[in-house]
């Protein structure tokens, strides 16, 4: 069972930073999707995708893991980037 750390993105419709400094933790998939014969719906039986653990900090989700066997990969949390421009900048 293998599953990976990374900080919550913020979302493109908003434009805070709510629930941003979350850690989650989200399993590998365990096999690939497959289309439904029936529906055509993208799917498989790997029940563990569904599953996302929030923590506070990433030291909290690797304890976790480390205490329940779980092989990680921790995915660092790219810089932010501000493009500070004026009002008038859009007129040049």
């Amino acid at each position: 069972m293998s599953a990976r750390i990374y900080q919550r993105p913020k979302n493109a419709m908003q434009s805070g930073k709510a629930r941003t400094s979350d850690w989650l933790l989200e399993f590998e998939p365990a096999e690939a999707r497959r289309p439904d014969p029936l529906m055509g719906w993208a799917g498989s039986g790997d029940t563990q995708s569904q599953v996302t653990l929030a923590f506070n900090s990433q030291e909290e989700a690797q304890a976790y893991a480390d205490r329940y066997g779980i092989e990680v990969r921790v995915i660092p949390t790219p810089p932010r980037k501000l493009k500070l421009q004026s009002y008038a900048d859009n007129f040049r």
